[in-house]
């Protein structure tokens, strides 16, 4: 008996993936087991597993085409079954898109990928001028747009150029096409004169075709050969580039949506002294590699003891109830090629600083890789969101739903402060704390706040 083999759901939050690649082909002997495919979800790139033994009879879409969970992608069966009734309707797609999942208006529900969508412009026609553009309709009648209805007025001549200002005498300038002649700036007159350059072989852009100075100072001097770089550039890319969304840049669109509109948040700013942070931090890479560990990893420790202190912040806003967590599983957001994944440290109060660090680090390096399972980054209890590598001071992270809370971590720099009536140079490190206020309110938030100084302040606490 024939065995379908259709689009699953390979993470908790998946509603459509994208066949990254066959790993078989039709005709070829397929074991339960084997993998057929793999397939690229919101946040990871998954295998695609066959639940059935036979030949893989037909594929049903190509590389690169993205399918809403549940649709019919190949047909395993005998190699003289008959397998027209499963197949039915369902053809492959004409050529790898790519294409998003339409999503309905009303329901934000994903509609299957067949349903046809406009095409793009090429990057031809962005850069094919109307006159060519006309002749090549004509020649080819059965591409060309319906024509005008009849007795409808031909279409009129491009206007003639403005007349120049001032005195009215004309400019050098090649004659354009129609008669009119090449507009250009004064400054780009004079300069194209004083390189020896003519107009009449630049193309301008400038407003309406003119040509500025930054033509003349890309153009060749060869006689009036040149053109510029940014006309060089719309001539092989056109005006424009579309990107297809990938299934993690859809996910994290949605995701932001349902938090930045509807969930009322309040911020809460705050800069701790990180100098003994860092001192501990020196000390420990002194005593070998491994004892190394990042501020990331003191503020996730730091984080995860005070949230044991308020469980009221370890939280979830389902809607009717609020869920306080007695297990801290402190998610790090973990910048990838197109989006943003995080993956989760489970029980993080209850490992030491280095088995922090060390998970950390593994969990980094293998969602840049896109190989992380749906377990590691689901679960989340509260997130920590660290942007200070990247030389940002303060931010503000959005929540995640349906937790109560997140933590924007910035970069550690030295400041002038005064300490015990004397100006010092220290290291300080700012914080926002981002609060459902549903779940959170403000002096709670600003007692947790406290707490996760405490621990930062006295980084000893964190590994005694």
């Amino acid at each position: 008996m024939a065995t379908k083999v259709v689009m699953e759901a390979l993470s908790p939050t998946m509603e459509e993936g994208r066949l990254v690649k066959w790993n078989k082909n039709e005709g070829d002997a397929v074991k339960s087991g084997d993998v057929l495919a793999e397939v690229e979800t919101d946040k990871a790139v998954m295998e695609l597993i066959a639940r059935g033994d036979g030949v893989l009879r037909k594929r049903l879409a190509n590389e690169g085409d993205a399918s809403p969970v549940g649709t019919l992608l190949a047909v395993i069966g005998t190699a003289d079954e008959n397998i027209d009734s499963i197949v039915g309707g369902a053809a492959p797609a004409a050529a790898p898109t790519g294409a998003p999942a339409a999503k309905s208006a009303d329901s934000g529900q994903a509609q299957p990928s067949a349903v046809p969508q406009p095409p793009a412009q090429s990057q031809g026609e962005a850069s094919t001028p109307p006159q060519q553009k006309a002749g090549a309709q004509g020649a080819a009648p059965s591409s060309a747009p319906p024509s005008p209805p009849q007795g409808a007025a031909p279409p009129r001549p491009p206007a003639p150029p403005a007349a120049p200002r001032g005195n009215g005498t004309a400019r050098p300038g090649a004659p354009a096409a129609g008669g009119g002649r090449q507009r250009s700036s004064p400054l780009a007159r004079r300069l194209a004169s004083e390189k020896g350059i003519q107009l009449g072989g630049i193309q301008g852009s400038g407003p309406g075709g003119r040509i500025v100075k930054r033509d003349i100072e890309n153009a060749k001097a060869t006689g009036g050969a040149g053109r510029s770089a940014a006309a060089e550039r719309l001539a092989a890319e056109g005006d424009f580039k579309d990107v297809p969304l990938t299934q993690i840049r859809k996910t994290i669109a949605r995701r932001l949506s349902e938090s930045n509109g509807p969930v009322p948040t309040f911020f809460l700013t705050a800069e701790f002294d990180a100098t003994r942070a860092a001192e501990m931090r020196s000390q420990l890479t002194e005593m070998g590699d491994q004892y190394k560990v990042s501020f990331n990893d003191i503020v996730i420790k730091g984080v995860a003891l005070a949230l044991a202190e308020h469980p009221e912040v370890n939280a979830h806003w389902l809607g009717d109830k609020i869920r306080h967590f007695n297990r801290i599983h402190v998610a790090m957001a973990v910048a990838v090629e197109d989006g943003l994944i995080t993956p989760v440290l489970f029980d993080a109060d209850r490992l030491s600083l280095w088995e922090i660090s060390e998970k950390a680090r593994d969990l980094a390096k293998r969602a840049r890789e896109r190989k992380l399972t749906p377990e590691e980054y689901t679960g989340a209890t509260f997130t920590v969101s660290n942007l200070g590598m990247f030389g940002i001071d303060q931010f503000t992270a959005i929540i995640n739903p349906p937790e109560a809370g997140i933590l924007a971590i910035g970069g550690v720099e030295d400041k002038p402060v005064v300490v015990d009536g004397h100006l010092e140079v220290r290291q300080r490190m700012r914080v926002t704390m981002s609060c459902d206020h549903r779940a959170v309110d403000g002096a709670t938030g600003a007692k947790f706040l406290q707490t996760v100084r405490r621990y930062i302040e006295n980084p000893l606490s964190l590994i005694i």
